[in-house]
């Protein structure tokens, strides 16, 4: 079994990754800023890092195996005012360049690192008949989520002349009962309301929570898996089809769309990323003989649907 150190590991993703990983029996050790106020489990501990001051704790890297590297502040955690960009650069790059420099300097015998990167990387579908999905070959698009994540997996990079083996997952929008888009999708749901995006034709590249944490999982268990892979679902939708099985799944709730130039007033920038339509392929994900557990959205609603009213 391997010793893991995951940086974000308190978010969303991190949380359920560290579960699982010591449910399979691996150690987990959670860089923070304040390892104080955090509390110890069985296979858990928590190390101190701080990306402002660039340091990071050498014990816990040196107990380390792999790194799975998800810092990164929301990316929806507010108006995309120049000030929130950097953060929302900065927190990316910093944080993939403390970790090298690290791993270049201090004693250390982790052997893989896989970071979080995201689909963002990829631009609009292409307004021809029958575009072909995006593959992790493509381009990063010019725009500010594909010129971050273009950045962001740039930071993190050189480890490989490391020598160390380096996973990048480009993450589909994550649907979990427990918060992230799912939850945000519900929250008008609870009003007897399911809201569609402007047209609702543009498509969602989507993944449970579930799945991208066995993704992860594999990926540290199997050292075959090395390079960029869309973590996404076999199946994107159209975000009319997403609210259609959020909907059937809860029972009840009234259809109501919400314009294009409603979303562009309350989000401004950020509505070009909640209107696109980006529609990313599983191909290279599934020939490594990774099986999705829920590939459908509307068999992953009714479990979200499920967890969530089991969870209340």
């Amino acid at each position: 079994m391997s010793t893991v150190l995951i940086t974000g590991g308190t978010g969303l993703v991190g949380t359920a990754l560290s579960r699982a990983l010591r449910q399979q029996g691996h150690s987990v050790i959670v860089l923070t800023r304040n390892p104080s106020s955090a509390v110890p489990a069985p296979g858990l501990r928590y190390a101190a890092w701080s990306v402002e001051s660039g340091s990071i704790d050498a014990g816990a890297l040196a107990d380390a195996d792999v790194i799975v590297h998800l810092a990164g502040a929301n990316v929806a955690g507010g108006r995309w005012t120049e000030r929130r960009k950097q953060e929302i650069v900065e927190s990316r790059v910093r944080s993939g360049e403390l970790l090298v420099r690290a791993l270049g300097t201090l004693p250390n015998k982790v052997h893989t690192v896989l970071s979080a990167s995201a689909i963002g990387w990829y631009g609009p579908d292409p307004q021809v008949p029958n575009p072909r999905p995006f593959v992790e070959e493509d381009r990063a698009d010019g725009a500010f989520l594909g010129r971050t994540c273009a950045q962001w997996e740039g930071a993190i990079r050189p480890v490989e002349a490391l020598g160390k083996r380096l996973v990048i997952a480009r993450i589909g929008i994550v649907m979990s009962h427990e918060g992230g888009a799912w939850a945000e999708f519900r929250k008008p749901m609870s009003f007897g309301v399911a809201t569609i995006m402007g047209s609702g034709r543009q498509v969602v590249s989507w993944i449970h929570i579930d799945d991208l944490v066995r993704f992860f999982v594999e990926a540290v268990n199997t050292p075959e898996i090395a390079g960029v892979y869309n973590a996404v679902a076999p199946a994107p939708v159209p975000n009319a089809e997403l609210v259609s099985a959020m909907k059937e799944a809860k029972g009840f709730a009234v259809t109501a769309p919400a314009p294009a130039f409603v979303l562009k007033a309350l989000l401004g920038e950020m509505s070009i990323e909640v209107l696109k339509s980006a529609t990313v392929s599983s191909r290279k994900l599934e020939a490594t003989g990774f099986a999705f557990q829920y590939p459908d959205i509307r068999a992953a609603a009714r479990q979200l649907e499920s967890a969530y009213r089991g969870g209340k």
